[in-house]
């Protein structure tokens, strides 16, 4: 039994990444990071896939998430800005790293409090200055945590109780206590194989369980609230890049992937669509 397929259109992605649904849209967007890019697939109101639409950037965009006020603010390579479409517009940039010109951000989130939660990572992915920050709604910025090479996700349980965190370089997911105000106690809570490849983007479902994209891993991964894996589902994608849940009843998964230092394939920076069996969380909204 074939779990996935491939949503049609005419472009793969180099980077694929950011994946978000949003509810007010009936949209599940995404981004290329390299290209730069920002992707849209528009749900049709009987659970038909519609349009894709892609937006060029004006510089690398790591991710997006909605705002309360309209439209998205996006992560991009020199800081957070208020992006709205159709027209396309973005505002001025809000950068927590000025002194690190060779950084960018890579994911995100907002949360259910209405803040974002997004790392940084060098370029060129040979520096460890990469750090996790909390972005609240007044703007304020607060470093979480430091010294990541490629920082991903970031996931939180529908309980609230905890934060889900990776390090892909060092193929380690943490887990973070977390409230209102921020995040402590920061714990390993699984550490991939050489064979699991890196763990990348995650989102958590309805059930409490984790699940995880594989870079050079070729899959998605389920993992219980206590660590152990409950699944995998391959994927014919190589790098396996980010996972979100959408559609009016969060039973819809959809799955990016990269491109990036591949050979040409039909697979390799495609956007999939996967039968997970389980239902997901609303996406926060960013509250600024």
């Amino acid at each position: 039994m074939t779990l996935w397929r491939k949503i049609d259109r005419d472009v793969r992605d180099t980077l694929g990444e950011g994946a978000l649904w949003s509810e007010r849209d009936n949209a599940f967007y995404w981004v290329d990071i390299l290209a730069p890019a920002l992707n849209r697939l528009s749900l049709g109101s009987d659970g038909a896939d519609n349009t894709v639409t892609r937006w060029d950037m004006p510089a690398r965009l790591g991710w997006v998430a909605p705002r309360a006020e309209g439209g998205l603010i996006g992560g991009f390579q020199d800081g957070v800005a208020n992006i709205t479409l159709d027209p396309l517009t973005i505002s001025e940039r809000n950068d927590p790293e000025p002194h690190l010109p060779g950084n960018r951000m890579n994911d995100g989130k907002a949360d259910r409090h209405g803040a974002i939660w997004c790392g940084t990572m060098d370029m060129a992915e040979e520096e460890v200055t990469g750090s996790l920050y909390r972005l609240a709604p007044s703007g304020e910025w607060q470093v979480i945590d430091t010294d990541y090479t490629v920082p991903n996700g970031p996931a939180f349980s529908p309980c609230g109780k905890w934060m889900y965190h990776a390090d892909s370089g060092r193929r380690v997911i943490y887990r973070f206590a977390v409230d209102e105000n921020g995040a402590q106690d920061r714990e390993e809570f699984i550490r991939f194989s050489e064979e699991d490849g890196y763990p990348d983007g995650m989102t958590t479902d309805a059930e409490g369980y984790l699940w995880t994209a594989h870079w050079d891993g070729g899959k998605i991964s389920r993992f219980a609230p206590d660590g152990t894996r409950e699944r995998s589902i391959e994927l014919p994608a190589k790098r396996i890049t980010n996972i979100a849940f959408a559609g009016e009843k969060l039973d819809r998964m959809f799955v990016t992937s990269a491109a990036t230092g591949l050979p040409d394939s039909e697979f390799d920076g495609a956007l999939f669509e996967v039968e997970s069996g389980v239902t997901g969380n609303p996406a926060g909204i960013y509250l600024g």
